[in-house]
């Protein structure tokens, strides 16, 4: 090539961390698919924000990308295997590699067990003995103590059941159970809806620096066009299923946006 010394190296292209391929899934007796030929690369360390209305199909998306129902045809490719058609078997090995946070941290938390053992339970069920890089499993009370920290909780909450914490910090929880096996990807299914505006805007700044300090990649589903453009990189519009617009998020209030997303910018 012109230019180039003979003694330099190409630039190695770094591949997505997950990458979506016309991916489809129609519920029976629906008139229209949940999820429509949808695709979609997150790179790695960015977040992919998705924003829509309710019922526009964002967490029938997120529940396809995590397994917890298949779609009807399409690709999910994460480390670069294709997990949307591997069995229960084969698909463990990746079940670490990728971890949501739900809307709902009451419900996705076990009211009989203290918060230290829900934990431990991602750890002790996906990713025991392996060499994790930012949280060091010197002993089960070590571990607990640094997940507590890196979401700003206190360690004697370890000792306490999901009743006793306030709703801002059973999510905190929720994301320490998250980001504690060191996955990929991490799907934030709409994590502040069910939190008030201070606390909102406090696990918003959390998952931003976490976002910083371990490498993680986030796709940040929510209705809240406002937390998505403060959170990402990249922004989606879903419609109905669809995705019917992207950009870089300062991209926003750029001329050619669709219909739909100038809809959303309205009540921005």
């Amino acid at each position: 090539m012109i230019g180039q010394s003979l003694n330099s190296k190409p630039t190695a292209i770094s591949s997505p961390v997950l990458s979506v391929g016309r991916l489809t899934r129609t519920y029976a007796g629906a008139d229209r698919p949940a999820v429509d030929n949808v695709s979609f690369a997150l790179e790695r360390g960015e977040c992919l924000g998705v924003v829509g209305e309710s019922g526009c199909g964002k967490s029938t998306l997120s529940r396809c990308l995590l397994r917890i129902e298949d779609a009807d045809s399409g690709s999910i490719v994460l480390g670069g295997q294709d997990i949307a058609r591997l069995n229960a078997r084969k698909l463990r090995a990746h079940r670490r590699s990728i971890q949501i946070v739900f809307q709902n941290p009451s419900a996705a938390l076990n009211p009989k067990l203290k918060i230290a053992d829900s934990l431990i339970d991602p750890y002790e069920h996906l990713a025991r003995g392996a060499q994790l890089k930012h949280f060091n499993y010197t002993s089960r009370k070590a571990y607990i103590r640094q997940l507590l920290e890196a979401v700003e909780l206190p360690a004697e909450l370890a000792n306490r059941y999901p009743h006793e914490l306030s709703g801002g910090q059973r999510q905190r929880v929720t994301i320490a159970r998250a980001i504690g096996i060191e996955p990929d990807v991490v799907v934030l299914d709409e994590p502040t809806a069910s939190l008030d505006v201070i606390s909102q805007g406090a696990v918003l700044d959390l998952l931003t620096g976490l976002r910083t300090s371990l490498g993680l990649s986030y796709l940040f589903i929510s209705h809240d066009l406002a937390a998505v453009h403060r959170m990402s990189q990249q922004i989606m519009v879903m419609r109905e299923g669809r995705i019917v617009d992207r950009f870089r998020a300062e991209d926003l209030m750029a001329e050619g946006r669709h219909p739909y997303t100038k809809e959303l910018i309205s009540i921005f």
